[in-house]
């Protein structure tokens, strides 16, 4: 039985082992740094909340409570299933997607990877839901943030006991939280995305809290336009595979000093840092103006509309809000064939305003993503 934290060191990698993964972690923070520059912030803030619905569609997917992206879509306009296991499927999503985007506010107030955070984050999910969908699988209703008082086993590994948790939190605050430069970060939010898990704090609910805090503890660098759940979720084996590995007890005397494995927990982290890599690369290519032309050229084409529409798309992708009359030039239509090209984008929602006069924005509809922004979220183009 794990009863005090000295049983899931190491907690962090070694120096040797740091010197190993920090070409990679560096590349993440360089590439990621130029990825919130591209495009205008208009269209980032839209992909940002379509990321938070794909976000919540893959935690929930890990953990085989995935609906439809359009479910989650229609979900966000209050229109639930009548199917009660479908609409409670589309509340969890809803529920994920609001703990997230309240938990990337307070990411801004102090570090992430505390377990007050982890806390707060698992309360920010739960309170979001009625008790009947806080129902875990033993018919248990889970409390808001609360810590679990009883002892666990999840598959092969059986949890610290109840009475420990709170050394175990306590020691997880000792060792995460303080790393500078974002190479560090990632490198630390890693090992500590392992040790919550493994320590398991709560009765349910401890992968969906440890995801959410992981992608709040890189928010600062990925700005909300990458998350590795989405890495997790396209290899679920893999992922549950490298998190098992690093439970693993020490190998030997070439396997660190500490109860677990050194090894465990390096495999682990570059699994990590892989998919974060894969990740950042995969919207560097979907956010670089020179390919969004041709992508955006083919929807129109697919979708039978002017080409006259090009250019001021890009426009807008890349610089930002057009008023109407700009757009209207920008077309080289005639007044009455641009405004009518304008309404067919606006009702396509590839066009979105706030206002009926308003200046327009690049918009992300679900059913453009399969030619815009290609793999990004290719669920979304399933049959329901």
């Amino acid at each position: 039985m794990y009863h005090a934290p000295h049983q899931f060191e190491p907690t962090s990698l070694s120096e040797r082992q740091r010197e190993e993964v920090l070409p990679l972690a560096e590349s993440i923070a360089l590439c990621s740094v130029k990825l919130t520059a591209a495009a205008h912030e208009t269209t980032r803030a839209s992909l940002r909340e379509l990321l938070r619905q794909m976000n919540s569609f893959y935690s929930n997917r890990i953990e085989g409570q995935s609906t439809h992206p359009r479910n989650i879509e229609r979900a966000l306009q209050s229109d639930f299933s009548h199917r009660p296991y479908d609409a409670r499927l589309q509340r969890i999503a809803l529920a994920h997607i609001g703990a997230e985007r309240e938990m990337e506010a307070k990411s801004h107030e102090g570090p992430a990877l505390k377990s007050a955070f982890l806390i707060d984050a698992h309360r920010a999910l739960y309170d979001r839901l009625t008790p009947q969908d806080r129902l875990s699988d033993d018919g248990e209703i889970i409390i808001p943030g609360q810590i679990r008082t009883r002892d666990v086993q999840v598959a092969r590994h059986v949890a610290p006991i109840a009475a420990s948790l709170p050394a175990f939190l306590q020691r997880l605050d000792e060792v995460y939280g303080k790393a500078r430069g974002w190479d560090r970060i990632l490198i630390d939010t890693a090992c500590a995305h392992h040790r919550v898990a493994w320590v398991h704090p709560f009765l349910d609910g401890n992968g969906r809290a440890a995801r959410l805090q992981t992608h709040c503890a890189l928010w600062k660098l990925s700005e909300g336009l990458w998350s590795p759940s989405r890495g997790f979720a396209r290899s679920t084996p893999a992922y549950y595979a490298a998190l098992h590995n690093a439970d693993a007890p020490r190998q030997g005397d070439l396997d660190g000093r500490g109860n677990l494995s050194a090894a465990g927990l390096l495999t682990w982290v570059k699994y990590f840092l892989e998919m974060c890599n894969d990740q950042v690369s995969f919207m560097s290519k979907m956010l670089a103006l020179d390919a969004i032309k041709p992508r955006i050229e083919a929807l129109l084409v697919v979708r039978h509309m002017k080409r006259e529409a090009i250019l001021p798309l890009v426009h807008i992708f890349g610089l930002g809000p057009v008023g109407r009359g700009e757009f209207s030039q920008m077309t080289g239509l005639a007044e009455r064939s641009a405004r009518s090209l304008m309404a067919t984008l606006l009702a396509d929602r590839l066009l979105v305003s706030d206002t009926p006069y308003g200046p327009l924005r690049f918009g992300l509809p679900l059913d453009a993503l399969g030619l815009l922004f290609p793999n990004l979220y290719p669920e979304a183009d399933l049959p329901l």
